[in-house]
């Protein structure tokens, strides 16, 4: 491995110290109905976030606030003697992707039929600190200038 990529893998491993992640696969709602509830809560605080899930109408938030409970107890296991309180986390990303779709057959008039496609979808779900996408951000801002 050259310099280059070391440096660069060793400082993206830096990164990933500070973050957790929860994945939650084949979950049988639309991405598109998914999207709208990740959208609500990306780059927000994570009791805020909760609080929104939690009193939010869709049946998406549901699913994403387990997610959300989820990405936290990995928080918990990984950093023991911290607080979360204290570490200002933040739901820094959410990613809805397509998952696997079921096809069905529903009876049409004059003994046609036409198909259904149940959709799923795939969640992974990043929680950090608020002082790491700040650092983030002006990292890459130098690198496009």
């Amino acid at each position: 491995m050259g310099a280059r990529k070391r440096l660069k893998a060793e400082a993206t491993k830096e990164a990933r110290k500070n973050v957790v992640m929860a994945s939650l696969n084949n979950c049988p709602t639309s991405p598109r109905k998914m999207r709208l509830v990740a959208d609500m809560i990306r780059g927000m605080e994570v009791q805020k976030a909760l609080f929104l899930l939690k009193n939010s109408g869709k049946e998406a938030s549901g699913r994403l606030e387990k997610l959300l409970q989820s990405a936290l107890s990995n928080w918990e296991q990984k950093n023991e003697g911290s607080q979360m309180d204290d570490a200002g986390l933040v739901v820094q990303e959410v990613q809805v992707n397509g998952g696997r779709m079921l096809k069905r057959v529903q009876p049409a008039p004059q003994g046609r039929a036409h198909r259904v496609r149940k959709r799923s979808n795939h969640v992974m779900l990043i929680v950090g600190s608020a002082e790491q996408i700040t650092v983030e951000t002006v990292n890459t801002e130098e690198n496009n200038a």
